[in-house]
């Protein structure tokens, strides 16, 4: 069987070699939560100022929550969103 020398074994691993792995890990799963956040706000039609109300946060914190950019977001104000928009956050290790 011939092997393309140009394809590894996997993008993690490409990751991995590139000592990236975590950190891109993070921010899509950052990205990732946010999007499912701001999506039940506009299923559920929760503004901005209404969900920072309920987060009993500024608008500000809720900014950086929604920021994609941003991926230094506690955990508990990851709680904090989730529940806001009757939702609960699990975190596993796999």
């Amino acid at each position: 069987m011939n092997r393309n020398p140009h394809i590894g074994e996997s993008f993690d691993s490409f990751l991995r070699d590139e000592g990236i792995f975590d950190e891109v890990t993070a921010t899509a799963i950052k990205r990732t939560l946010a999007l499912q956040i701001e999506h039940e706000m506009a299923a559920q039609n929760i503004s901005k100022s209404e969900m920072a109300r309920r987060m009993k946060t500024s608008a500000t914190q809720l900014g950086r929550l929604l920021d994609p950019n941003n991926d230094r977001i506690q955990l508990d104000t990851l709680v904090k969103a989730a529940s806001a928009v009757g939702k609960n956050l699990a975190v596993s290790l796999v």
